[in-house]
């Protein structure tokens, strides 16, 4: 499969930006325009997300196995691999499969385990809400209220509707294979090696999605990791506080 992607610059050490769940390469926008500073950065939407291939076959070896046909394509040996949520899922199984092509990894707000659902109000509103009815934006985060409160969140979701061939809005992501393999996306990852590379987790400071008991595992698998906190962070570490998470990213990347 050919993802879609975006490059920022062209000088540096490549790098590789995987989003989560719904999610899709303009989210990094912001983090990926200030990193190609130093590096040739490359942010990438997933299969079924954003403007990359639908199917209805997804999981994360197949995801890890897209990530290293791009790099393949770009012509790419070895690379830095970022990855949010379930980008970070993708970033570790693609690391544990292929080892020698993933130079460090980073690993935002998520650990290699199984998560309860947390997904289903938005399940809901892409299957239910008649998108084509509406003509303005307004119209569609009025409908997502019904299903999600938070601004924030129901500007992330919205960024999935976007005007199809006839001008009408539509979902752009294939909900029927996100949800056909959800099981696998927010389960746990049964590792059989060890990456011995460089590897970074962030945490959100009031995230939940990585704790304490979750770290001797983490380091069972990936000896050479280090755990650093972003503070007023929630889940969406990168958005709520980019400066802090930028500063600590860095500290990372040149060392």
């Amino acid at each position: 499969m050919h993802l879609f992607y975006k490059q920022y610059g062209n000088t540096g050490e490549p790098l590789f930006i995987l989003h989560g769940i719904f999610g899709m390469l303009d989210n990094w926008h912001n983090i990926a325009k200030k990193l190609s500073e130093q590096y040739t950065v490359y942010t990438i939407d997933a299969r079924n997300h954003g403007q990359s291939p639908h199917s209805d076959e997804m999981g994360y070896q197949l995801m890890a196995e897209d990530v290293i046909a791009l790099a393949d394509t770009l012509h790419i040996e070895r690379f830095i691999l970022l990855g949010h949520s379930m980008g970070g899922k993708t970033a570790m199984w693609t690391a544990h499969q292929f080892p020698n092509r993933v130079k460090k990894l980073i690993v935002v707000d998520i650990a290699p385990k199984n998560y309860k659902p947390g997904h289903a109000a938005y399940f809901k509103a892409f299957e239910e809400i008649n998108w084509n009815a509406f003509t303005t934006r307004k119209e569609i985060d009025d409908a997502l209220m019904a299903y999600e409160s938070n601004m924030g969140v129901r500007l992330f979701l919205a960024k999935n509707i976007e005007r199809n061939e006839a001008g009408n809005f539509s979902v752009k992501a294939n909900i029927t294979g996100i949800k056909k393999a959800y099981e696998e996306i927010i389960g746990n990852l049964q590792f059989t090696s060890i990456y011995r590379e460089r590897t970074l987790f962030i945490l959100g400071e009031k995230s939940h999605y990585l704790n304490e008991e979750d770290k001797p595992f983490i380091i069972q698998y990936f000896p050479q990791t280090e755990f650093v906190s972003i503070s007023n962070a929630g889940h969406w570490v990168h958005a709520d506080n980019p400066s802090e998470f930028l500063n600590k990213l860095m500290d990372f990347l040149n060392t």
